[in-house]
């Protein structure tokens, strides 16, 4: 429920202004808009699956594994645009990873 919105905010900041963020020469260059609508989509999954997760459904552990594995890699792509939001989520991605695949401690 943290890295969710948060990727929710960095999308609709993509979206919204698309001159916000600059990079030069990157592999992994997109236009912004659609790094922004890469951001939203994650943010929802993440959203959903942290709901799964808190209600203890059973696809919930599962979906946010996945879909925080994701949200890591595409932060990573994105930290030549702006770094300073970029890295402290992806932490926070590792973290979520983390407390995800350890064993049910009740």
């Amino acid at each position: 429920m943290l890295s969710g919105p948060l990727s929710i905010l960095m999308g609709a900041s993509g979206i919204a202004q698309d001159t916000l963020f600059a990079a030069s020469r990157y592999s992994y260059r997109f236009d912004l808009t659609a790094w922004g609508w890469i951001h939203l989509v994650i943010g929802v999954a993440l959203v959903i699956a942290a709901l799964g997760v808190l209600t203890d459904q059973g696809w919930g552990r599962g979906a946010g594994i996945g879909v925080a594995a994701v949200s890591l890699i595409t932060q990573f792509m994105f930290v030549p645009y702006y770094p300073l939001w970029a890295i402290p989520v992806m932490t926070i991605d590792l973290l979520i990873l983390f407390a995800l695949t350890r064993g049910r401690l009740s």
